[in-house]
């Protein structure tokens, strides 16, 4: 007896025998998927263009004469590049026709993907439904809330000819995990403690306390933990050798090529030629980091603070000498703490507190999230006043840092000749709103420096600040990163940010006693692990280790989920840190342009120097479209400011739905449920052709 389909009887009425089709019917060529049992076969069926799609596959699976589930499986139209999912709709109404080459296939299939903690995992996963849904069933199978912030990126192609070059030197045999058998894989529901509302935890019946996230998620078998511990644990065994081997991007148009791969969030899998068994990279796309819990955000904060590692490692990002080392302790830390700790449980009792600490501040310095609201007194807003040293461009006559008494009050700076001038006209005000802060730090240097990128009609105005100490850069600094967003420090966020600044500044400060030879002989790793090949190049390995167990003595207090975070903080405080770059030609210009996509705001870029031109605000965006028919990408601004430009290093819809996916992102809340607006999602980055 045959197994149909539920919905293929509703169309069983609006089939007719062949001859009563008459001169209307037409042969209809399906291929069979082998799946189906063996090789790939083709059924040639009798049809009329009045035939739905549900009728076509009742009479093809009649015709096929297998007994099985069929309730998976659709037809794909090759030539469209597209799935017939839409039963109720006739052949007609497709425009399917007799040249037409369907395939009658499974809707989901193997999917290889590599994490950011680069272990590959192997799942089952819907090839019909749109990315978007697809990365959200991917994330529910691995434990990741947020779903929203990750996608799907195509590896580069030069990192695919990079590692083509290096498996025919070494054959490399790939560690996978497999989880085909997860939850979410075969169709069961997730765990509910992962997607409440409130975040109520599961309790154990015998014993009453909460059980652990992996047990919650993944089950308690001895397998299911050690499925969780690979993806919320990763000890650093990547190999000095390997991490050599692997792509590295030189320069920003290196960087923009890296971006091009993002897939379309509105379309299939299939339509975008992924085939079964393909491998593609999750990864965290949109820069926003919202509502991390260090209680069921094991996964999660482990596969942020791994993309963030390999950033740095392969130096995607730019970092100065003393910070790769405060990243290579941190590195180190972690690494020793995971082997220690194994399988326990992510963060104890005692250490939650100080993680959720760190957590809020990591919210507020990301703007994925608020603190908690304190009264402001409105009438009041504070101000900064203090002496600090000016440097202006050579053209502009100063040629040296030169003292001026500084005030910062709202989002601007003025300076004054003294303090006794204050009450008088200022030598100059600046307006922070929407400008670049870039610090220009060395701790053991003691130079605590702000960089000023200010736009002006035709480009930047760069001013230098100089501070006396870590103190007075870290109130200086933390309220021009507010300006620049059009926040003052009224806002509750200013005082997490001083404190995240100063202790990334204590993480630099290398007051500790240089270790002694016995020490660094005592190090259990290879400090080449933890240090990106150009570094590893221009030291030897003790002193590498030397300089490594320094910085650790400043951070060896730290538990494992707070070290993380650590890491994380101190790669978002980076320059470059949340950008995403785009070759684009823009209008009127003859010449290509880097574009830099933030999670508040859009940077264009000089592709020879890679100094900014000028920076637009998202908050300051009216609207945008597309230009489907010559592909470019128009953009308006308040003040009657407009921009449009051509995307030359990927698809202009790319590019869209980046800006339109940081919009939709800023509109989330802790107050809302935690089930997405996917509709609003795909008005704000689907567009149209």
């Amino acid at each position: 007896m045959l197994t149909f389909l539920p919905f293929l009887s509703l169309f069983s009425s609006n089939m007719t025998s062949s001859n009563e089709y008459g001169s209307s019917s037409w042969e209809l060529i399906v291929a069979i998927d082998h799946q189906c049992g063996g090789e790939q076969k083709e059924s040639t069926l009798q049809v009329s263009g009045d035939l739905h799609i549900g009728g076509v596959m009742l009479k093809l699976v009649e015709q096929i004469r297998v007994s099985q589930d069929w309730s998976d499986y659709a037809l794909w139209w090759e030539q469209k590049q597209c799935w017939l999912l839409k039963t109720h709709w006739t052949l007609d109404k497709y425009g399917v026709q007799a040249d037409a080459k369907l395939l009658f296939t499974v809707q989901h299939k193997m999917l290889r993907l590599r994490l950011p903690s680069m272990k590959t995992v192997r799942l089952n996963v819907s090839f019909s439904s749109v990315v978007f849904k697809v990365v959200g069933d991917i994330c529910r199978t691995l434990g990741i809330r947020r779903p929203e912030e990750l996608s799907l990126l195509r590896p580069s192609e030069d990192a695919k000819k990079k590692k083509r070059k290096d498996k025919d030197k070494e054959p490399v045999i790939e560690d996978i995990l497999n989880l085909n058998n997860s939850p979410v894989s075969l169709g069961l529901p997730a765990s509910p403690g992962f997607y409440s509302k409130t975040m109520t935890p599961i309790y154990d019946p015998v014993s009453g306390t909460p059980v652990s996230s992996s047990v919650a998620w993944f089950g308690d078998s001895p397998l299911a933990k050690q499925s969780w511990n690979n993806l919320a644990f990763s000890p650093s065994n990547c190999t000095p050798e390997s991490l050599a081997k692997m792509y590295q991007p030189r320069t920003l148009v290196d960087k923009a090529k890296l971006n091009a791969g993002w897939l379309d969030s509105s379309r299939s899998l299939m339509e975008q030629g992924i085939q079964e068994d393909d491998q593609l990279l999750l990864r965290f796309k949109y820069y926003s980091f919202f509502d991390l819990n260090a209680k069921y955000d094991a996964v999660r904060i482990n596969q942020l603070y791994e993309q963030a590692r390999w950033a740095i490692l392969l130096e995607e990002i730019d970092c100065t000498e003393e910070e790769t080392f405060i990243f290579a302790a941190l590195q180190y830390h972690i690494s020793k703490l995971t082997l220690s700790s194994g399988s326990q449980v992510f963060t104890t009792e005692a250490e939650t507190d100080e993680v959720e600490a760190a957590l809020s501040n990591l919210e507020v310095t990301l703007e994925g999230g608020k603190a908690e609201n304190i009264l402001e007194d409105i009438t009041d807003i504070p101000k900064l006043a203090d002496n600090l040293k000016l440097f202006r461009s050579k053209k502009l006559a100063l040629k040296a840092f030169k003292q001026y008494w500084f005030v910062f009050k709202d989002t601007s700076v003025s300076y004054f000749k003294n303090k006794e001038a204050e009450h008088g006209e200022p030598i100059e005000k600046l307006n922070l709103r929407g400008c670049e802060i870039v610090p220009d730090v060395s701790v053991s240097g003691r130079k605590y420096g702000i960089k000023l990128l200010i736009p002006v009609a035709d480009g930047m105005n760069e001013v230098h600040l100089r501070c006396d100490n870590e103190n007075q850069y870290a109130r200086w600094m933390a309220a021009c990163v507010l300006a620049s967003k059009g926040k003052t420090m009224a806002d509750s966020s200013y005082h997490p940010e001083v404190h995240n600044i100063l202790s990334f500044l204590k993480m630099k400060s290398r007051t500790a006693a240089p270790q002694d030879v016995s020490d660094v002989e005592s190090m259990d790793m290879k400090p080449e692990c933890f240090i990106s090949p150009r570094y590893a190049k221009k030291y030897k390995s003790k002193q590498l280790a030397t300089r490594i167990l320094e910085a650790h003595q400043n951070i060896a207090h730290m538990s494992l989920v707070e070290a993380k975070l650590r890491f994380v903080q101190a790669w978002q405080s980076l320059p470059e840190f949340g950008l995403s770059y785009y070759i684009v030609r823009f209008k009127g210009s003859k010449k290509d342009d880097l574009l830099g996509i933030s999670y508040n705001r859009l940077i264009r870029i000089d592709t020879a120097t890679g100094d900014p031109i000028t920076t637009w605000r998202f908050s300051n965006m009216k609207q945008w479209n597309v230009n489907w028919e010559i592909r470019q990408v128009a953009i308006e601004f308040d003040q009657n400011v407009s921009i449009a430009f051509a995307c030359l290093s990927a698809d202009c819809k790319v590019v869209h739905e980046y800006i339109g996916g940081y919009i939709f992102l800023s509109t989330r809340s802790k107050d809302q449920n935690e089930t997405l607006d996917e509709d609003l999602f795909h008005k704000l980055t689907g567009g149209w052709e």
